[in-house]
C-alpha cells in the first residue's frame, strides 16, 4: 500500500487586478481538482473565489468562471497549473517563503446590458482579501524596490505592473499609424490595379 502525504497547503483564487469584488461580475466559480480529491469538482458561489486545499503533487485546476445572466450567457474556462515547487530546487526548501504563480487574462464585455451598467456604476468599491490569511503582501515601496533589485530575499514577487495610461495612450498611437501607414499601401495599390484594368480595358476596346 502507497502512503501519500499531503506535504503542501495551497489555495488557488480568482481575483481582479485592483482586489475588488468580482461578484458584481461573477456568479459563481467552478474548481475542477484532480480526480484524486475528494469530491474534485468544487464550487464557489460567494467572494473571495478561492479554494484551499493539502496535497503532495501539482496537477492542472480547470477553473469555470459562471457569470450573471446580465452580463454574460456563456461561461469561461480557464486552466491553471498548481505549483508546489519553487523553480530553482537545488538548494534546501523554505517553507517560510509561498510558492506564488498567478496569470493574468483581461476580459472584455461589449454593449453591456442597462442593468449590469448600473450595478456596476453603483457598486460600492469592496476590497476582498488579496491572499489567504498568513500571506502578506509587499507594501507599494516595497515592490519597486525589488524592481530596481534594492531589497534581498522578498518571498513574494509583484504581481502586475503598473498600468499607465499615457504609456497605453503612446502604444494606441503608433499602432494606429501603422494601420493608417498600411491602408495608404493598399489604397495606392489599388489605385495601380484600377488603372492597369482602364489600360487594359482601352486597349480591348480598339
Amino acid at each position: 500500500m502507497r502512503i501519500r502525504f499531503q506535504s503542501h497547503k495551497w489555495t488557488v483564487y480568482v481575483r481582479s487586478a485592483t482586489n475588488e469584488d468580482l461578484s458584481i461580475v461573477i456568479d459563481r466559480a467552478v474548481f475542477q481538482l484532480h480526480s484524486s480529491f475528494n469530491n474534485p469538482m468544487r464550487v464557489v458561489e460567494s467572494p473571495p473565489f478561492e479554494l484551499s486545499e493539502s496535497g503532495w503533487g501539482e496537477f492542472e485546476i480547470a477553473i469555470t468562471l459562471h457569470f450573471h445572466s446580465d452580463v454574460c450567457d456563456k461561461p469561461l474556462h480557464l486552466y491553471h497549473h498548481l505549483k508546489l515547487y519553487p523553480e530553482d530546487e537545488s538548494g534546501p526548501m523554505s517553507t517560510k517563503k509561498p510558492v506564488t504563480v498567478e496569470a493574468y487574462d483581461e476580459i472584455v464585455f461589449t454593449e453591456p446590458s442597462e442593468s449590469f451598467f448600473a450595478r456596476v456604476q453603483n457598486h460600492p468599491a469592496v476590497i476582498v482579501p488579496r491572499l489567504p490569511a498568513g500571506f502578506s503582501v509587499p507594501a507599494p515601496e516595497e515592490v519597486d524596490k525589488r524592481k530596481r533589485g534594492d531589497t534581498k530575499d522578498n518571498p513574494l514577487t509583484p504581481y502586475f505592473t503598473n498600468f499607465s495610461e499615457a504609456d497605453e495612450l503612446l502604444k494606441l498611437a503608433a499602432a494606429r499609424q501603422q494601420v493608417q501607414a498600411h491602408i495608404a499601401r493598399l489604397r495606392r495599390q489599388l489605385t495601380l490595379i484600377d488603372g492597369q484594368n482602364q489600360q487594359l480595358k482601352s486597349t480591348s476596346d480598339l
